[in-house]
């Protein structure tokens, strides 16, 4: 039998929307590990704006972030084949995304942090990664992320990124004097950056690392990561189920050695980023 896109019907008791089987029958799944192996569909939501993370390119995204989703969701579902359909989550709906069952999970540059906890059950981290700076290449001013006093940064809307600039300890880290520029998304922070309309944009290294390969040498990263972004995949509140089932599989990966080869197949090679090694410590599912 072929599988094929079914629509979804809002549940407002089940933690996945009931899926359409084959011949028209609705069934209902309680987590999205159950509706992967039941069902061999999922609905994953991802960035279409991030180049080696998660990119549009024609039909489906690209990056590290998609490859990750697909290897995990292959695990999921036993090695089996899985028809994913993509869905654009930009930072400023991944919650809303989750809560209202528009995805059934997440893999979209998500850093892990205790308040978004409160909302979403992560599974992970599978990478972790460093906020670190991107100036225009010519930029001489800026050299350690203590020189943003005074300077133009750029605050992408549902990102928390440009708060370690300028917020104190415990919801920022340098407490800076600096001035935010708003930002539908780091698409439109670094088409400001490209226009002089910003000084510098500060996000993870990752994300920086893809901007600054895709504009072929126009930016720098300045390679002093002074976070760790640990890049969780987002479910829906309380799917402890998924979450324990995603952590075996993202430990199996780290295993046989697929995340590494999937980092240095999108990251490798880029001046002043250091990737990780090792598998880091799952957060657990509570």
């Amino acid at each position: 039998m072929h599988m094929r896109r079914a629509g979804a019907v809002l549940s407002a008791t089940a933690l996945v929307a009931g899926l359409a089987a084959c011949g028209g029958e609705s069934q209902t799944y309680a987590t999205v590990v159950d509706k992967i192996q039941g069902a061999s569909t999922v609905v994953v939501g991802t960035k279409y704006d991030q180049p080696s993370l998660g990119l549009k390119v024609g039909n489906d995204p690209e990056g590290f972030d998609v490859d990750v989703a697909k290897a995990v969701v292959k695990e999921l579902a036993g090695g089996k084949d899985v028809e994913i359909v993509w869905k654009e989550s930009a930072s400023s709906n991944r919650e809303p995304f989750l809560q209202n069952g528009t995805v059934d999970i997440i893999f979209a540059s998500y850093s892990i942090t205790e308040e978004r906890k409160g909302k979403v059950t992560f599974g992970g981290p599978y990478v972790v990664a460093h906020q670190d700076v991107m100036v225009r290449k010519d930029d001489t001013s800026i050299n350690t992320p203590q020189n943003l006093v005074g300077k133009r940064i750029c605050k992408a809307a549902g990102s928390n990124s440009y708060r370690r600039i300028t917020d104190p300890p415990p919801d920022g880290e340098l407490d800076l004097d600096a001035t935010t520029v708003d930002a539908a998304n780091y698409s439109e922070c670094v088409q400001k950056l490209s226009g002089s309309n910003l000084d510098a944009v500060t996000t993870d290294d990752l994300i920086l690392a893809g901007f600054a390969k895709q504009a072929g040498g126009n930016f720098k990263v300045l390679g002093q990561g002074f976070t760790d972004e640990k890049y969780g995949i987002g479910l829906k509140k309380g799917d402890t189920k998924t979450c324990e089932a995603v952590n075996a599989a993202v430990k199996k990966l780290w295993d046989n050695g697929t995340i590494s080869q999937l980092l240095t197949k999108w990251f490798g090679g880029i001046q002043g980023l250091k990737l990780s090694e090792t598998a880091p410590p799952p957060e657990g599912c509570a």
